[in-house]
């Protein structure tokens, strides 16, 4: 990572940058396989990209980055893809992690808070407690927030969010007709950032869909596909995405004027 915070492109406004970006982060694996590399290189390539994307982010004043590690989804592949890389996806998010620490990045990385969503029970434990001792380290940080989609599934999230709701609403603690869209986000993973629906969402690889990722978030949010594989997606795709961004006119439902 460089030294220093990286300066806007000039073709980004301050003004218009999105607050939270999420990303689906796809291809590592046909990224070896066109190059005849085994998988575990493809997954160290996007590590890199990642961390790439991570510090322009926090250069860029982007409150919030939400990336997709591992879909909970993942788990029904067959055993063999799985262990086409050692331990994967355990042994990329415990070589991610381990890199946020003093010495091996810049100084706007070193202020960041790393929050992970999704079902961390199903993780190894030297995993689970890596992941704890990373958000703890780290909660007082006041720069951007990395959250880190581990295992996670938006319907789960949904459904889970709904289980802790109705039983709060069995022991009598609220009313049916208390239920709104306000609580319900309350009980949503997400709900550990500030600005909890991603403004825009970038996918890799060339796929067009959003493979169960923040489903409830996601509602009006701005879709962008790039087609490059996550280890070839640099500063200048990432630019174009928020470029493109910019250009759009959010209306939330409403109608343009």
């Amino acid at each position: 990572s460089s030294l220093e915070p990286e300066p806007l492109p000039p073709d980004l406004r301050p003004d218009l940058m999105p607050k939270h970006v999420a990303v689906i982060m796809d291809g590592n694996r046909r990224w070896a396989e066109m190059r005849g590399l085994p998988a575990s290189a493809g997954h160290e390539a996007g590590v890199q990209s990642m961390r790439r994307t991570i510090d322009q982010c926090c250069s860029w004043g982007i409150k919030v980055l939400t990336l997709l590690w591992f879909s909970s989804d993942n788990w029904n592949r067959p055993k063999r893809k799985l262990q086409l890389y050692p331990s994967f996806p355990f042994s990329l998010c415990s070589m991610s992690l381990s890199k946020i620490g003093p010495k091996k990045i810049s100084t706007v990385l070193k202020h960041i808070k790393i929050s992970v969503i999704g079902d961390t029970l199903k993780l190894p434990t030297s995993l689970q407690r890596m992941i704890s001792n990373a958000e703890e380290k780290t909660k007082q940080n006041c720069g951007m927030q990395l959250m880190a989609a581990i295992s996670y599934s938006g319907k789960y999230d949904v459904m889970q969010a709904c289980k802790t709701i109705a039983g709060k609403v069995k022991d009598g603690i609220m009313e049916v007709e208390d239920i709104n869209e306000g609580l319900i986000e309350q009980e949503l993973e997400a709900s550990c950032t500030k600005f909890p629906n991603p403004d825009l969402m970038i996918r890799t690889s060339g796929e067009l869909r959003v493979s169960n990722f923040l489903l409830w978030q996601l509602a009006y949010t701005e879709l962008g596909f790039d087609a490059h594989l996550w280890p070839d997606f640099g500063k200048d795709q990432f630019v174009e995405a928020l470029s493109l961004f910019q250009q759009r006119h959010r209306r939330f439902g409403g109608r343009r004027h």
